[in-house]
């Protein structure tokens, strides 16, 4: 076996995928590609992030007119109502945002006489799916550069039936399905065409079967090939209403390239370049790199098994993000039936899942978060009205991708008196913004809306003149003893305080920025409760509930700066003391590694190990390194595979627009290692080098600006950034030594 001298980027396994679930997957943040099956009947679901199912177009799909109740609702809370706001509600029945679903199954069928050296993989650097049995050889990827499926199949006197088949699991009975089969020129060409019930929507697949040598006839649904040298299948889906014209999406298709080779060379030019930003090296053995996916999953301690899941998680969170960020499950589902609707949820998963943007150097993550906040700000102004009476906006909880109206709510789960959740989907727009040195009018406006929602908002005071929030809301919780809509929730005021400070940093100068700065000072501090906690809910008589899967409360240690061991000991401490009362509740994977991220930033390296820890040993990756909500890979769920590598940034590398970490939160049993590429808040390359004797660092920077410097130590340095100029850094046992510059 030839030596691996560095992380692998990509993974293989040795039998073939019987599951969806365990298909390797490919994706251009549009279209979607997941690839499974046995060797004479390979499958390739086809998946685009528009495909939700249509339905309830009604008023149950706007937010609950409830803006003149809510006086009443403010005044019983305040008066110590802990049940008040249950009937804070128009009656209507818990209603689930639109379900993401799969659109097909492209399958190939051959007769075979036997298969031997069957090997299946994907290259992270190409997006490839690739599957080798015998002489036979199946190439898959989904082009960045045309917004196509790629398929290319070689043999000698290459025999197989092609078709689209609806038929997964969960799709419903009564689905309208039409097939068409022409032939043309190149060979043929398919199309898929389901009506959905009780609707005037419906989706379409066509694909230009491409053939080499050998004939083609047509035996509808299928066509069949006989004695070729390759097929190449091209495929794309739309969503649509009223018909599609198939000949016209066909003649587009054969407009494109049709030889492999420049198909490929057009997409890796884009994807390649973004996958190899940002690479991490854990000095793994050579022989747990060379291991399948399967057998490293075995080895939860091997280094070698963060290297690929990182590897493996930035390669699908760049496959996932796109025309959308990523959903519950990225871009890909065998199943209609996807859990949670495969929706995108905005009170934790969403925005763990684009954690890794800025860091791990991936920018198209962030342009696809911006996308799906922009289009829906008219939705969020609605929410901010019909609910609270105010000027402004508010994020749902929960969106399908086409509406951001909050009417997913139930008495249990009180999702629509969330207010915190714009400030949140805003922050990666505003990392981004730090990290490029920009600012974004987009990201500027969409911040004073939230300003200005807050303004109408915040108008009830305590006894202490301090500003309330009420209904306040902590995701998913409730305090001992009470109901869920409560007053100041930690997180609702993290938020406010974060949203009205930076929209001020973004309008400098301005009457509003004046009137947003006061407000934010009007805010009160967060409580430390009877158990030196950091308290969830900043209002006396409400008790904490430990046992819990979010950590809400915490959102001012991560993602926000709020609280930090260098600026706010006395809070993160009481923040680390409200860590360690947490429960893991469900054994939710995202929160394990919510947990692993606020214990990143509170310098606690062990806990991290131990967030990690719990998932790499309870079996929540699938082979295909995609993961699972819930242990021994129950509920198909991004989550986990999407977060990690932000996690394992947050160990050695943190940054905000002064200040640098390093090796804030290193696992003991990851003593040497090499991470290159992260972006920092400041516009600055790191390239990190770490070992026993000690560490080195080199900053590349953008532009010029003082920064402080933080070493495992704890102890401050302060450094003069040059634009232009590299920057090294290195420190023994003993301490930091005097940094380098020198002229790049």
């Amino acid at each position: 076996m030839t030596a691996i001298h560095g992380p692998v980027h990509g993974t293989w396994e040795p039998h073939p995928a019987a599951r969806w679930e365990d298909g390797f997957l490919s994706g251009n943040g549009r279209h979607g590609a997941l690839v499974f099956g046995e060797p004479d009947a390979e499958r390739v679901v086809v998946t685009h992030h528009t495909l939700v199912r249509p339905g309830g177009d009604g008023e149950h799909r706007r937010p609950p007119r409830l803006a003149a109740e809510l006086p009443a609702l403010q005044d019983r809370l305040l008066a110590g109502d802990r049940t008040a706001a249950e009937g804070f509600t128009d009656g209507r029945p818990m209603q689930w945002v639109r379900p993401f679903h799969p659109a097909f199954q492209i399958r190939l069928a051959r007769r075979t006489a036997g298969c031997h050296d069957y090997r299946r993989d994907v290259d992270f650097t190409t997006g490839v799916v690739r599957t080798t049995c015998a002489n036979w050889s199946s190439r898959v990827f989904v082009s960045r550069a045309d917004d196509v499926i790629v398929q290319h199949i070689t043999a000698p006197g290459l025999t197989l039936d092609i078709s689209l088949d609806h038929r997964l699991p969960g799709a419903p009975d009564h689905l309208a399905v039409g097939h068409g089969a022409v032939v043309t020129p190149e060979g043929a060409l398919l199309s898929l065409r389901a009506r959905y019930p009780d609707s005037d929507r419906a989706f379409t697949g066509v694909t230009l079967v491409v053939v080499t040598g050998g004939t083609t006839t047509l035996a509808p649904p299928h066509t069949h090939v006989e004695g070729a040298r390759s097929v190449t299948l091209l495929t794309r889906v739309w969503r649509h209403t009223g018909e599609l014209d198939v000949m016209a999406e066909g003649r587009a298709l054969r407009d494109l390239p049709t030889v492999y080779d420049e198909l490929l060379e057009r997409h890796v030019a884009l994807h390649r370049t973004a996958y190899e930003r940002v690479t991490l090296d854990l000095a793994a053995d050579p022989a747990g790199r060379a291991l399948p996916g399967s057998e490293l999953l075995k080895r939860p301690r091997d280094p070698a098994l963060l290297e690929r899941l990182f590897a493996a998680g930035r390669y699908h969170l760049l496959s996932a993000g796109g025309l959308f960020p990523p959903r519950l499950t990225g871009l890909w589902t065998g199943d209609w039936n996807t859990a949670w609707s495969g929706a995108f949820t905005n009170d934790a998963n969403l925005n763990l899942q684009t954690a890794p943007a800025a860091a791990a150097a991936l920018p198209e993550i962030t342009e696809a978060l911006a996308t799906l906040i922009h289009r829906q700000l008219p939705d969020w102004r609605d929410n901010a009205r019909a609910i609270f009476g105010a000027r402004g906006v508010v994020a749902p909880a929960h969106t399908d991708g086409e509406s951001g109206h909050s009417y997913h709510f139930s008495r249990e789960y009180p999702l629509h008196l969330w207010t915190a959740g714009a400030d949140w989907l805003l922050k990666p727009l505003v990392d981004h913004d730090e990290t490029h040195g920009t600012r974004d009018p987009r990201t500027a406006s969409a911040l004073a809306e939230v300003a200005l929602f807050y303004e109408d908002f915040l108008i009830r005071t305590d006894d202490d003149g301090h500003l309330v929030v009420v209904p306040s809301y902590s995701p998913e919780n409730r305090p001992a003893g009470a109901s869920w809509g409560t007053i100041n929730a930690a997180m609702d005021l993290s938020a406010a305080r974060h949203a009205l400070l930076t929209a001020a940093d973004y309008h400098p100068g301005t009457p509003a920025a004046d009137r947003w700065q006061a407000l934010a000072e009007r805010l009160p501090p967060h409580r430390i409760n009877e158990d030196g906690a950091l308290a969830e809910w900043a209002w006396p008589g409400l008790v904490d509930s430990y046992d819990h899967r979010h950590l809400s409360h915490l959102y001012g240690v991560w993602p926000l700066d709020e609280i930090t061991p260098y600026d706010t000991p006395d809070l993160a401490a009481a923040a680390h003391r409200a860590l360690e009362l947490r429960g893991a509740e469900n054994d939710s994977a995202h929160g394990h590694l919510h947990h692993a991220l606020i214990a990143a930033r509170l310098r606690d390296g062990e806990r991290v190990a131990h967030a990690l820890g719990q998932v790499l040993d309870g079996d929540f990756f699938h082979t295909s390194l995609m993961s699972a909500h819930y242990p021994n890979r129950q509920v198909y769920n991004a989550d986990a595979a999407h977060t990690l590598p932000a996690v394992l940034i947050e160990m050695f590398v943190q940054s905000t627009p002064r200040r640098l970490a390093l090796l804030p939160a290193p696992p003991p049993a990851l003593p040497a290692g090499r991470l290159t590429g992260v972006r920092t808040r400041f516009g600055a390359e790191v390239d990190l080098t770490w070992g026993p004797d000690g560490a080195t660092a080199v900053l590349r920077s953008t532009r010029t600006v003082r920064v402080e410097v933080r070493t495992p130590s704890g102890d401050a340095e302060l450094i003069d950034l040059v634009a232009g100029e590299d920057h090294a850094l290195s420190w023994g046992r003993s301490g930091p030594e005097p940094v380098q510059a020198s002229g790049s």
